[in-house]
């Protein structure tokens, strides 16, 4: 943040080894459900701290204490050395808090929501003029003062967000999931904001379920099941992988069959794909050789590759699931009467003057899986929506499965699944209900309804939910039941936008293995994604940016025409960057 900042940041004598936040002993119940468990840690001035874990870990209670908002069973927290029961008021005033879905007032612009905020922090809106100058210029949100809250993409929300929770000049920022649903262009501006916050000695705690995130922190705090696993450095979690992290090399269109062969491995702890290859991580004290007998059995090279925090996270946790979709293997081989499932011809989609889609034309073959990328707000979910028939073009034409959606929306709606950005899951129906409901909609009658909705409860570990409300789901439940309506009627298309979004990273394996599963028996998978690992499973990926459609290519081969002298190796994150940058760059020379 600008100059004047780092006095407000920490307390008079505070250093960057001065514990902003005590946590000492701390317990928290809800009924019968214990959140945190005698969790005792330390949080420092002047550095980025990370604090995740998998779904249900107790992060955003902890969070939620740590704000003055849930008070402990047990145990004690200060905050800038305040105790968090006793002098909850002053909390309030050291500690800026931007909560996952932040509440912000989407009628209201810019610059009222930042004006609201100062007041309710007890600040004059009228005599601090210099200080909403400040943020908006930190936050380069300056040109956008009088744009709605609801009509700013995602990372924009997330930066102003950042505004209103840095608004009294707080000493610790609670950020609970910044980066959730936003692109990697995006983050890298929040990742900015955080270094010179902390570069100017505020302690900032950033939960995350991006590993790539807590991998860039100083200190991490690794939590699962209300316990605290791991605290310190994430290179010294990392490091206790050394020797253990290998990748099959060149592995082409067999790699989703093998990473399920080395995945049901005894040896094999984790498996992703990696754009044409695909990389094991070995449990502890397991050799190499089956991973070697798989890589000469399918005549591939078999490397040792640098370990990840990613690859520790997981390790940690027990390992990943197995390679093999229970899902997948009750489908049989889906038939098509052609090697082309979806198509566009310069789908052109337009509100009014705005136009959210330009002329995008491209084919995806039956059984590939096809990513669609782009930053915030760059025409994904207007495209999905149109080749889901659930908007009409404004020009040029969409075929999925042979129909035409102009003329044959219905016909084509039968043949295709949908897991919408937002859930697409009825808030006033249990879970039951809402597996019923899809069933109806989809014209599945009786065994073969029965059945089909005990495999998606089996499938999806959805027997203990089936009385609960969607809303009162964890995240990644949530999620597994809107994947489970969309696949109740076993289409032949599948659209995914963004589903993994903010779930954590064992739960996003468990979709990928069901994913994987389904193109191997030809099903065609249309994803959305910002999770760049993600998009290294895709046969080839479309990016968009500014509604156009600016390459379309194989993962590896984005990622080599980002190669630099100064970036020899570069990851999918940093071509996404690359030509996003390079069709800004285009834009503004023809503008």
């Amino acid at each position: 943040m600008p100059t004047g900042t780092a006095n407000a940041a920490a307390p008079e004598g505070a250093n960057d080894q001065a514990a902003a936040v005590v946590i000492e002993g701390v317990d928290k119940h809800f009924g019968s459900v214990q959140a945190l468990r005698g969790l005792s840690a330390r949080i420092h001035y002047g550095r980025l701290t990370g604090l995740v874990g998998p779904d249900g870990a107790g992060k955003t209670t902890l969070m939620r204490i740590l704000t003055g908002l849930l008070v402990p069973n047990a145990g004690r927290v200060t905050l800038a050395g305040f105790d968090v029961v006793k002098d909850n008021d002053a909390i309030h005033v050291a500690s800026g808090y931007m909560p996952q879905r932040f509440g912000l007032y989407e009628d209201l612009s810019v610059m009222e929501n930042m004006r609201l905020y100062a007041r309710l922090r007890g600040m004059d809106a009228d005599r601090n003029a210099d200080l909403f100058a400040e943020l908006l210029d930190f936050t380069r949100l300056g040109p956008f003062t009088t744009r709605l809250a609801g009509k700013l993409s995602g990372g924009m929300k997330q930066k102003l967000g950042l505004a209103c929770a840095l608004m009294a000049r707080p000493r610790v920022l609670l950020l609970d999931e910044p980066g959730v649903g936003v692109d990697p262009v995006s983050r890298q501006d929040l990742w900015r904001m955080v270094q010179a916050l902390t570069d100017e000695g505020m302690a900032v705690v950033w939960s995350t379920a991006y590993l790539d995130e807590a991998e860039r922190c100083e200190s991490v705090l690794l939590m699962n099941a209300g316990r605290l696993l791991f605290d310190g450095p994430p290179q010294a979690l990392t490091a206790q992988l050394e020797g253990r992290s290998f990748r099959l090399e060149d592995v082409g269109t067999r790699r989703r069959a093998l990473l399920t062969e080395a995945l049901d491995l005894p040896s094999v702890s984790d498996g992703v794909i990696q754009g044409a290859g695909v990389r094991v991580v070995l449990r502890k004290s397991a050799g190499a050789e089956q991973v070697q007998a798989l890589a000469d059995q399918a005549a591939v090279h078999l490397a040792p590759v640098p370990a990840r925090f990613e690859d520790a996270f997981i390790d940690l946790l027990g390992g990943g699931p197995g390679g093999t979709s229970t899902l997948a293997e009750r489908l049989p081989p889906v038939e098509l009467g052609s090697d082309i499932a979806v198509s566009c011809r310069n789908l052109t989609k337009r509100f009014g003057d705005f136009t959210a889609t330009d002329n995008v034309s491209f084919e995806v073959r039956k059984g590939e899986i096809f990513g669609l990328l782009g930053p915030n707000g760059a025409g994904k979910s207007t495209t999905f929506k149109m080749l889901c028939g659930l908007l009409e073009p404004t020009e040029g034409e969409a075929h999925v499965v042979g129909h035409d959606l102009r003329h044959a929306t219905g016909a084509a709606k039968s043949r295709l699944g949908y897991m919408a950005q937002k859930f697409s899951l009825y808030g006033l129906l249990s879970v039951r209900q809402n597996l019923e409901f899809s069933a109806g909609v989809y014209q599945l009658e009786g065994n073969t309804r029965h059945d089909r909705i005990e495999e998606m409860i089996e499938t999806f570990d959805l027997r203990n939910w089936l009385s609960a409300a969607p809303d009162s789901l964890p995240l990644g439940h949530k999620q597994r039941l809107a994947l489970a309506c969309a696949l109740m009627h076993r289409p032949p298309v599948l659209f995914l936008d963004e589903p993994t979004s903010g779930v954590d990273p064992i739960t996003r394996r468990e979709f990928w293995t069901h994913i994987n599963g389904l193109a191997r028996k030809g099903v065609t998978i249309m994803v959305t994604t910002h999770f760049m690992d993600e998009a290294e499973y895709c046969d080839r990926v479309a990016m968009l940016s500014r509604a156009r459609l600016i390459a379309l290519d194989t993962p590896d081969a984005l990622k080599r025409a980002a190669t630099r002298a100064e970036r020899p190796d570069p990851t999918m994150e940093d071509a996404f960057i690359h030509l996003v940058q390079s069709a800004d760059r285009e834009f503004e020379t023809s503008t």
